[in-house]
């Protein structure tokens, strides 16, 4: 009986281990589902005001809106840190199906992390109804800068004295319980008028930043016309107006400047990474099934170019897997982990850009007219391959890198048991 007894006891950390493989193994099939659809209908979206409306509906229904919030939310755990390199493949597979939606899914994703890091419970509570409801959130931190925008006004205010986004006392008071209300205008918010749950920095009175999650009716306060863009057309990143909207803290996140806090700020940006991954594996994959239709891989020409694209797919993929890994890790360095998201951005982007050139190469000028697969694939992922201070990202990992007294074997992992550079005796 003993025995028996033994056999049929499953260990708690077993079950907890088997639920989340299930949830794991649920949203990764989901994403792609999602994906695939995506994919399809990617062509038709490409163009002015192209709102994937049909694919976040999907999405939702498919339960990847909800994923990043705990299960006892409703959701599947996918911002737990365990949970990074499953989010790392689901963030990848939507940017492979459409570019368009990886960007709005991973300002999704990115808005509920920060609403899970640093809001009061009420507020998460609040916010998960809204997630599990189907609104889809953003993050929208942008500042439009005079002389960068085509349009002078939007919603009656002046863009060059507007000064982004700000938080003013309600009727000329001092702000108390709700008495708070916001000015100004967020610039390049992608999902203008569809995201109805977006995250924004708002000035306050003393200067400081403050966190809070606005509520949006769709098709509201949004200006698209300045949206004209090469690629992404579909993310319909526009402006959008806040002025008048009432804000207080039930709908603050954190404590003023939370938002900038390290190595959150700096580290989250693997997460975009990890959609332009999935575009880089799509424009790979056209290259190889061009050479699969015309017979031309035998080509040794050919054959190089498809090679090195490969080289370039693993190397980003294993960047973003490897800095997932890292954000996640609660004991990790921050100087490290920030270090090491920088080299990733970079090096995704320089993947990025050797397989666009490969494979416009192997398939030539059918590749830049419609309606091959490449062409509109190729704008999508040039254009989200463009991100803020790459050259400063580059040159702080490097400063890291040099300040850095590990050999190179440990500059990024730690071996198990091996001493520290400080423990080897000298004389060794």
């Amino acid at each position: 009986m003993i025995h028996v007894l033994e056999m049929n006891f499953i260990p708690p950390h077993r079950h907890l281990q088997d639920c989340s493989e299930t949830h794991a193994a649920r949203i990764q099939a989901a994403a792609r589902a999602v994906a695939d659809r995506a994919g399809e209908r990617a062509d038709a979206l490409d163009r002015d005001g192209g709102f994937p409306a049909e694919d976040i509906a999907h999405a939702h229904r498919a339960g990847l809106l909800a994923a990043p919030l705990p299960v006892a939310l409703g959701g599947a755990g996918l911002d737990a840190p365990a949970m990074a390199p499953v989010l790392a493949d689901v963030l990848a597979q939507i940017g492979r199906g459409s570019l368009a939606l990886g960007r709005l899914y991973e300002g999704h994703v990115n808005a509920l992390s920060l609403v899970l890091r640093y809001a009061a419970p009420a507020v998460i509570e609040r916010l998960a109804g809204d997630v599990r409801a189907g609104h889809l959130f953003g993050v929208w931190n942008t500042q439009p800068q005079a002389g960068g925008l085509s349009l002078e006004k939007v919603g009656g205010l002046s863009l060059e004295n507007s000064g982004g986004l700000s938080l003013e006392n309600a009727g000329g008071l001092a702000p108390a319980g709700d008495a708070w209300m916001l000015r100004g205008v967020k610039s390049f918010a992608s999902g203008a008028g569809s995201v109805t749950r977006p995250l924004v920095t708002a000035r306050r009175p003393d200067g400081r930043q403050q966190m809070l999650v606005a509520d949006l009716e769709a098709g509201t306060r949004a200006d698209l016309s300045g949206w004209q863009a090469q690629g992404m057309r579909a993310s319909t990143s526009g402006l959008l107006d806040f002025t008048g909207l009432p804000a207080g803290p039930g709908c603050f996140i954190g404590d003023p400047d939370d938002y900038f806090a390290e190595p959150h700020f700096s580290g989250g940006a693997w997460r975009f990474a990890a959609v332009q991954l999935g575009g880089i594996e799509a424009v790979f994959d056209v290259l190889r099934g061009h050479l699969r239709s015309t017979g031309r891989g035998g080509d040794p020409h050919q054959a190089a170019r498809l090679g090195e694209a490969a080289i370039a797919v693993e190397s980003a993929r294993l960047f973003v897997a490897q800095a997932a890994r890292l954000a996640a890790d609660p004991e990790a360095e921050p100087d490290r982990v920030i270090a090491y998201v920088n080299l990733t951005r970079l090096a995704v982007e320089r993947a990025g850009l050797d397989v666009l050139e490969r494979a416009h190469r192997s398939v030539g000028l059918a590749g830049f007219l419609r309606p091959h697969p490449l062409e509109r694939l190729a704008r999508d992922l040039t254009t989200y391959l463009r991100q803020p201070g790459p050259d400063r990202a580059l040159t702080s990992a490097a400063a890291h890198v040099l300040g850095d007294v590990r050999p190179a074997d440990r500059l990024w992992r730690d071996l198990a048991g091996a001493p520290s550079p400080d423990e080897v005796p000298a004389d060794l």
